[in-house]
């Protein structure tokens, strides 16, 4: 069976050389040239919460042939469309498509290469990329996991063969409710990866600054609100019920999720948003894939959503260099 991880950076690097490790015949692809050829030249270097060194089998897109089995699709959803046009030709006739990104891409992938071959993957670990051929991975590992699910009428026996890959390298949770497990996570990025580019800071960061903490607290409740108001049941995240956990209408009930907050990230407190990542190396970010998905839900829902729209603004304004990352924006609270 032939493995691909397209857009192999500081997650698909780790994920390559923990599959690579335990024998499965994997590719790792990225457009970033140098990245590639320390791949090649040097294997895979993963630091942070594990070390290791791992010969990988590295490619350009250019150098890419044949058909997958199983493509792990792991770039950010600026150019989705296109990026998806492109695999579909690389991908067996019962091949498999896994977007492991951000935000709810599920239903534009399905457009092209079928509902029946799409399969919704969340990471529940972050990592970032500490130079060529070198991935820190941020999280602990007995906190490692993947939530997945299919699209509906995908066969049961595709899914088992996804998730016995990716089982290579963590547990994997199969989800009966992917949007609710999509809009779970939605929720952790839309107030730790968006708040914390926002202040130039890591999810733990977040957490310790009491202003970033009560803005988070407010985000997590409208995210909470939007998702509701479209229908969406959220699924537990690593086992935890975090619409027990964080939802609050009242000030008692506020101060107990702000005091949870730093002990519920603590085994991903070292994550730096990807969206940060992208601004510090001059690159477009995918705010509109993560809490731009929140606000267009809320127009559509008819929910306010005052902190994300903040939020969005915020980051585009960083983009643009009309601010810089740091806890000073926070002064300018919604």
């Amino acid at each position: 069976m032939r493995t691909a991880i397209y857009g192999a950076g500081s997650l698909g690097t780790v994920l390559g050389a923990y599959l690579t490790q335990d024998h499965i015949d994997v590719d790792l692809i990225n457009r970033n040239r140098a990245h590639v050829e320390a791949l090649k030249r040097n294997g895979a270097h993963i630091t942070g919460t594990v070390e290791m060194t791992v010969p990988v089998r590295a490619l350009l897109p250019e150098e890419m042939a044949g058909k997958y089995d199983i493509i792990f699709l792991m770039t950010k959803q600026l150019n989705n469309r296109e990026t998806v046009a492109f695999l579909k030709d690389f991908l067996a006739d019962d091949g498999i498509l896994v977007t492991l990104q951000n935000g709810i891409p599920e239903d534009g992938i399905a457009e092209i290469v079928g509902a029946d071959r799409t399969v919704g993957c969340v990471v529940e670990w972050g990592a970032t990329m500490t130079a060529p051929g070198e991935s820190m991975l941020t999280s602990v590992p007995d906190s490692l996991s993947f939530h997945m699910g299919g699209m509906p009428g995908i066969p049961a026996d595709r899914l088992e063969k996804v998730k016995a890959v990716l089982e290579h390298m963590c547990p994997v949770e199969l989800e009966t409710n992917l949007p609710g497990a999509r809009w779970s996570k939605l929720l952790i990025n839309a107030t730790f990866s968006g708040i914390g580019t926002v202040i130039g800071g890591t999810f733990g960061a977040v957490t310790a600054d009491p202003a970033a903490r009560d803005l988070a607290a407010r985000c997590m409740k409208e995210v909470i609100d939007v998702g509701r108001a479209a229908g969406v049941t959220f699924a537990p995240v690593q086992g935890k019920d975090i619409i027990k956990l964080f939802y609050w209408k009242g000030p008692v009930k506020k101060a107990f999720a702000k005091l949870i907050m730093p002990v519920a990230m603590k085994k991903h407190a070292a994550i730096e948003p990807s969206m940060l990542q992208d601004l510090k190396k001059g690159r477009p970010c995918e705010i509109d894939a993560i809490n731009g998905v929140v606000r267009a839900w809320g127009k559509k829902t008819g929910v306010p959503t005052p902190v994300n729209d903040w939020i969005v603004q915020t980051v585009q304004a960083i983009q643009d260099g009309k601010l810089t990352p740091g806890p000073q924006n926070l002064s300018h609270l919604p």
